[in-house]
């Protein structure tokens, strides 16, 4: 049986690299080549399949509707392949990933999962960061991390991972002492929970209830949302969090205050470099959990 012609390989990967940057010259300066050598792998590339793979505009690259086709036909194939060789390389290393992670989301979502992660690629190895400031140090000693925020720095690749409501979550005595209407005289005296981070979300349950002018006995702060949880569980006050963690938490002393939906100011997003996407682990684990849907 004949051959088949393979494509030139160096033209491949130039493509890959520019769909993923979507610049031609951040292309170049990562594969250290001229804009022009780039280029011309397109060229060739483009010659070898006989489509039109980009339109140009200067530094700027879109793929034509052809361009993405070919994409999407091919990408799964090459990932395939790194596997393939990645799993029959017996001198292959250990695939080291820096991950920020905070310590809810990593509990009660990433951790059920990653045992199927590590059978899918068990040379990828993660080094869990739990401390603060996770989105100023992406780059620096991190190569990626789950937030919590608005919306991330623009000039960070991000993911939005959920859309989220927010809950007043209490324990059992509180939530029948407070009946299901909210009562702004009973509100007034309590005391609520809010994470140090995450300000936004009590303003945004006090609008919804037309409460806006309401004060608390008092505020106490957390920079921990499993504590949060803890302290509502223990009476020690009402914790304004997603509605997410309390599913998760499936903890039987927690009720819901009020029938109420709140669109949460906060998602989580997978953040990291647009250039880390280059690197293996960072892509591992980035097509892992897209596809997992945490």
């Amino acid at each position: 049986m004949p051959s088949r012609r393979l494509p030139p390989l160096r033209a491949l990967e130039a493509f890959m690299r520019t769909v993923r940057l979507g610049s031609a010259r951040a292309a170049a300066e990562e594969l250290g080549l001229s804009p022009s050598a780039l280029s011309r792998r397109i060229a060739n590339l483009e010659e070898f399949t006989g489509k039109k793979l980009f339109t140009r505009a200067k530094q700027s690259m879109q793929l034509t509707d052809e361009g993405q086709a070919f994409n999407e036909a091919v990408a799964p194939h090459l990932e395939a392949l790194a596997h393939a060789i990645e799993n029959q390389s017996e001198n292959m290393s250990v695939l080291r990933l820096r991950l920020g992670v905070l310590p809810l989301f990593g509990s009660q979502r990433l951790f059920p999962q990653l045992g199927e992660l590590r059978k899918r690629h068990p040379l990828l190895h993660i080094d869990i960061d739990t401390g603060p400031h996770l989105d100023d140090r992406v780059g620096d000693t991190l190569d990626a991390a789950i937030t919590l925020s608005r919306a991330p720095d623009t000039s960070l690749h991000a993911v939005r991972l959920d859309y989220n409501m927010v809950h007043a979550i209490c324990n059992l005595e509180t939530a029948k002492l407070l009946g299901s209407k909210p009562s702004l005289e009973q509100l007034s005296k309590q005391t609520f929970l809010i994470h140090n981070e995450l300000p936004a979300s009590f303003e945004a349950w006090k609008q919804a209830l037309d409460l806006q002018a309401m004060e608390p006995a008092a505020i106490d702060h957390y920079d921990s949302g499993q504590l949060m949880l803890e302290a509502a569980a223990q009476g020690l006050g009402i914790a304004i969090m997603h509605d997410d963690h309390m599913k998760r938490a499936a903890d039987s002393r927690l009720a819901q205050l009020f029938d109420l939906e709140v669109e949460s100011p906060y998602s989580y997003w997978f953040i990291c470099k647009p250039q880390a996407l280059e690197s293996r682990p960072v892509r591992l684990f980035h097509d892992w959990l897209v596809r997992a849907g945490l």
